[in-house]
Parts: C-alpha cells; structure tokens; sequence
C-alpha cells in the first residue's frame, strides 16, 4: 500500500483548520507519520499562554468525528492532538518574521556554509534571507541563509 503523505497532510489541513480556528486556537502543524508498523496523525495546535490537556481532548473529539464521517484516510492510524512543545515549528514567513531574537533551527534544502542544518539566534529577516548569528567553537559567526532554499524551521533550546 503506496500512501501519499503531503496528500493526506494537505486533506487534514483542510478539515482540521477551520475547527481549529472555530474554537479560537491556531493550528500550528499536521504530521503524518509511521512509527514501526503504525500510522499516527499528529494534529499541533496551540493559543496564546498555552493550551492545555482540556484543549486537547475537545478538539480531538471533534477531529475524530469529523474524520470518521469523511473517512479520508484509508490506513489505520492513531490521531493525536498536542501543543507544539518548546520546539514549535515557524510555518510561515510572519511566523519568522515574529520570530527574530528568538533562539532556533534551520534545515535547508541545499548545503550551503558545509552544511544543511544550523542552530543560532535569528538576528533578521527581511523576507527573502535570515540573518542568523550561530557559535563555532567559541566564536560567533553570521551567516545569511536564503528564504527559498529553507525546508524546515523550528524554535530550539539553547543549552
């Protein structure tokens, strides 16, 4: 069985969000992943000062009702509902934009600076290159990293 995991992240996108934003929380991710011999969807939510484990269970009560009647997904899986975690991934531009002083991770497309993966304070952005300020070995460096070449972004702990 062949499954198409942007697609089915996509169809959950498309159902989750508006119950998301009807309940007045922002939907911060969709994952769809297998774990060994199981399928789990991953529904990331979260709100200002937090969401809680009542949070949790009302939309994932909601969710799994909705999902049951559509059925869009063919394979067993486990729907989990969760907040983002210290680590919450930056979907989107003004995510970055709002996020600059902050701490985080970068995963590029491409290798540039001998690398794929960098960790540092976000010290810009201006819509089409992060200016990010990371250590190597004791020293700090700026690096600009283009906008179009970013698979992933996330906030990091710093240690």
């Amino acid at each position: 069985m062949s499954v198409n995991v942007e697609r089915t992240i996509q169809i959950i996108e498309e159902i989750a969000g508006p119950i998301v934003t009807k309940e007045q929380l922002e939907l911060i991710d969709v994952e769809y992943v297998q774990e060994g011999a199981n399928w789990f969807l991953r529904v990331i939510i979260d709100k200002d000062g937090g969401i809680d484990i009542d949070d949790c269970g009302k939309i994932s009560g909601i969710i799994s009702k909705r999902l049951d009647e559509l059925d869009p997904i063919k394979e067993s899986y486990f729907l989990e509902v969760c907040s983002p975690g210290a680590e919450k991934p930056i979907k989107t531009a003004e995510d970055l934009t709002d996020s600059v002083g902050e701490y985080i991770n970068v995963k590029t497309n491409v290798e540039i600076y001998e690398g794929k993966e960098f960790e540092g304070t976000l010290l810009s952005f201006d819509g089409f290159t992060l200016v990010l300020e990371i250590r190597i070995d004791s020293r700090k460096k700026k690096i600009e990293i283009p906008y179009e070449i970013v698979a992933k972004i996330r906030l990091a702990i710093q240690f």
